[in-house]
């Protein structure tokens, strides 16, 4: 396991599969605005606020370089006023040796939304099994707000080592959130979602839907980069298909237009996201309040040193003070 969250690490930039080019999604308004004093919008996930509407996405655990960057994206979150996704916990599960690197709640501080995570093929275990106490203890143990649950068929399907998911993943979310005495959060690893299953998810009383949109890391084909069997040309295509977060933003509005029984809170619209632009774009467009998250692009940053994060993402913050300021989405 622990093999298999370094190759995440060193193979997550070799898996983007597309981003958005167009510059012409905007109105430059540059008499309506001086220049930005004030903070950016505040966005609530769960029951706490973001001081601005960015996330950082879920990554990894269980190797001495995914410690490292974790521990430099809390420090970043609580700096900024951020919320944090961790990367699944399955591997604190096997072994608490991994603690440290995603005990994180005293790096962030208490104020920021802080969520574990967790597998929808280890949580329908743990359901199965009638064991509800040990995802509430990984919960209480690192004093998250609540759990993150990666709905990933595909990728657990091409992952050599994959377990097997037995039912339909939206049976296993809807018994957790009977459950749970926490805030869930459910998202997608790299292929987003169609209509029907944001129809389905919206209806649940979630803190948030993370799209995991396709234009990220694509762990369906990390997953295939790491198979030297001849499966891997086979499997391929699969690796291609599923929806972008702007595709996603779309169905989202249509369903909040169409569908009386939405009870999920917020979108935290992920996936494909490379800078403020694109952030600022696809949050504007939402009608659900929502967040946009990154993660390969924090990446590159927190394996480097703190420095170089906290001057990437002040950039970041700085653009979207002015986007708020002069830009009117088309």
């Amino acid at each position: 396991m622990e093999q298999r969250k370094t190759d995440h690490i060193n193979l997550a930039l070799q898996t983007q599969t597309g981003q958005i080019e167009k510059d012409n999604r905007f109105a430059y308004e540059p008499l309506l605005n001086g220049h930005p004093k004030d903070g950016l919008p505040a966005t609530t996930i769960g029951d706490k606020t973001l001081r601005a509407p960015l996330w950082v996405s879920s990554m990894t655990g269980g190797t001495r370089m995914a410690g490292f960057i974790n521990h430099n994206l809390a420090r970043l979150a609580g700096e900024y006023g951020l919320g944090m996704g961790l990367g699944s916990c399955h591997i604190l599960l096997k072994n608490e040796k991994h603690l440290p690197d995603f005990n994180l709640r005293g790096v962030i501080g208490d104020d920021q939304p802080f969520y574990a995570n967790m597998g929808i093929a280890q949580v329908e275990e743990f359901l199965n099994k009638g064991d509800l106490q040990t995802i509430k203890d990984l919960v209480s143990l690192l004093k998250a707000d609540g759990l993150i649950v990666h709905v990933n068929p595909l990728q657990e399907w091409l992952q050599p080592e994959g377990d097997v998911i037995s039912r339909p993943p939206l049976e296993t979310i809807r018994a957790l959130v009977r459950q749970m005495p926490f805030h869930i959060i459910v998202k997608e690893v790299g292929q987003g979602m169609g209509l029907e299953s944001l129809r389905a998810l919206l209806q649940l009383p979630l803190a948030a839907v993370e799209y995991g949109a396709f234009g990220g890391t694509n762990f369906a084909k990390l997953e295939l980069l790491r198979d030297e069997s001849a499966r891997k040309s086979l499997m391929e295509p699969l690796s291609y298909i599923g929806q972008t977060a702007e595709e996603m933003t779309f169905n989202v509005n249509q369903l909040l237009a169409d569908d009386q029984a939405i009870q999920t809170k917020s979108l935290i619209i992920s996936g494909g996201i490379k800078n403020f632009l694109d952030g600022y774009y696809l949050i504007t467009k939402s009608k659900m309040p929502a967040v946009y998250g990154m993660a390969s692009t924090f990446l590159k940053y927190a394996r480097e040193d703190y420095q170089s994060l906290k001057k990437f993402t002040g950039g970041q913050l700085e653009g979207l003070k002015i986007a708020y300021a002069y830009l009117r989405v088309l």
